[in-house]
């Protein structure tokens, strides 16, 4: 593992542990170079998968850029930050195991459109402002109130 402050090609593991929802091993590493100490994630990847954007371009999956999504989302909003994790991590399950290498970036946002709504109205209302592109107030007041009507039935 490349040291992040001297680029140096060696570090020694000095500590690993799972991560709070299981997903992931944390490990503590130092530089052999420099000895200075980081923390790399592991995580299990079943399968290499692509977001297949607008206009048919495609890029990697990339699961930093779905938690930073949805982290934006549920910012100052009462949402601890484990039960996000563990969203993400829930929806790049499901994409790996669909048997699919290529997913459409919409099921993605459906995806956690989904997962945002059974956890908190004000994060669905504020990534579905993004995702589904609103443009005037008026398309914010007319999806919230589809929300408060669900909410309410």
């Amino acid at each position: 593992m490349r040291c992040p402050f001297c680029g140096h090609e060696d570090s020694q593991v000095k500590d690993s542990r799972p991560t709070d929802d299981g997903a992931a091993i944390r490990r503590r590493r130092q530089c052999e170079g420099c000895a200075a100490r980081f923390t790399t994630f592991e995580r299990i990847q079943l399968r290499e998968l692509h977001v297949i954007k607008s206009e048919d371009k495609r890029e990697p999956f990339d699961r930093e850029k779905l938690l930073r999504s949805v982290s934006i989302a549920a910012r100052k909003r009462p949402i601890d930050a484990v039960r996000i994790e563990k969203l993400v991590s829930g929806i790049q399950r499901q994409l790996e195991t669909q048997g699919e290498n290529e997913i459409p970036s919409k099921r993605i946002g459906e995806m956690v459109m989904e997962g945002l709504k059974g956890l908190d109205s004000v994060a669905y209302i504020r990534f579905a402002s993004v995702y589904k592109d609103f443009r005037e107030a008026r398309d914010f007041e007319e999806f919230a109130g589809n929300v408060n009507e669900v909410a309410k039935g």
